[in-house]
Formats: C-alpha cells, structure tokens, sequence
C-alpha cells in the first residue's frame, strides 16, 4: 500500500492525507515548493521518496528545479 500511498499523495497537502496515509508514509521524505515574497505556493507534496536523492530525482524527472523545493520527512501522525 505504500506506493499507491505515494501515488495518491502527490498533488496533496500533507493536511489532507487520511490516518492511514500518514501512518504508511511516515519516516518519507517529502518535497514542497518554497515559499517567497513573489511565490505563495499551494503546500502540496511535489515528490515523495526513502531519500532527500530520490526526490530530487522525481523532481528532476517532472522537469522541475530542486532548488526551488523544501524537503522534510513526514512526521508520525500521533
């Protein structure tokens, strides 16, 4: 179920995901879009990974700037 997880997280809020979801993907990495004074960007997970290199990798692939992404794992949900 992990990978549908994933799957289903992308495009999301870390807010957004069910019980059942956190729980499968805690200890993830994520990335979402950093937040500037000209970009207020939707929080939405852009990439999710076992490594801060796989999603840069899934980032990279998307066609999309790493730099421009914050990356932190998804905590426990309780």
């Amino acid at each position: 179920m992990t990978a549908q997880a994933s799957d289903r997280a992308l495009g999301r809020s870390p807010d957004e995901l069910s019980l059942d979801e956190r729980v499968h993907l805690t200890g993830k990495y994520i990335a979402m879009e950093m937040y500037t004074p000209q970009a207020l960007p939707m929080r939405r997970i852009e990439a999710i990974g076992d490594s801060l290199g796989e999603c840069v990798r899934m980032l990279k692939a998307r066609g999309l700037d790493s730099a421009l992404f914050e990356f932190s794992r998804l905590p426990a949900p309780y």
